[in-house]
């Protein structure tokens, strides 16, 4: 079966961690030139380039001119596909993090009554020498 073109939905633009990393930052800092993402990733400005046009083929970053700039920012309503489609999937995580978040407060229960049994004879020492 052949692969999807990168430009061909959200999911497919979105799959190239780079590109993750793009949108990542745009949603952090708003609209930046393409300068500030080669600085802010390490990437070559041709990679940059080329991400962002893949980002704005699937609508998921506009760029506006700015003088000589080109800004681009995050068009997060874009990724809402994406939220949806996961979202179908939270059930099976959510309960692991029930879990995660009870066994967290055991030992969280746990540890205060090890501290607790530890400074009683402290304690008791300290009454005794007064």
């Amino acid at each position: 079966m052949a692969r999807a073109a990168t430009n061909s939905d959200v999911f497919n633009a979105i799959a190239e961690p780079r590109r993750r990393q793009i949108v990542e930052l745009l949603a952090g800092r708003g609209a930046l030139a393409v300068g500030a993402i080669v600085l802010a990733t390490g990437l070559p400005q041709p990679a940059v380039s080329k991400h962002l046009s893949v980002l704005s083929d699937v609508g998921v970053v506009s760029a506006t001119q700015l003088g000589r700039q080109r800004l681009y920012r995050l068009e997060a309503a874009e990724l809402k596909q994406v939220h949806a489609w996961v979202s179908q999937f939270e059930r099976f995580w959510s309960h692991q993090l029930g879990r995660i978040k009870e066994r967290a407060e055991r030992k969280a229960r746990e540890a205060e009554k090890v501290r607790a049994a530890a400074a009683a004879p402290a304690r008791q020492q300290k009454g005794q020498s007064s």
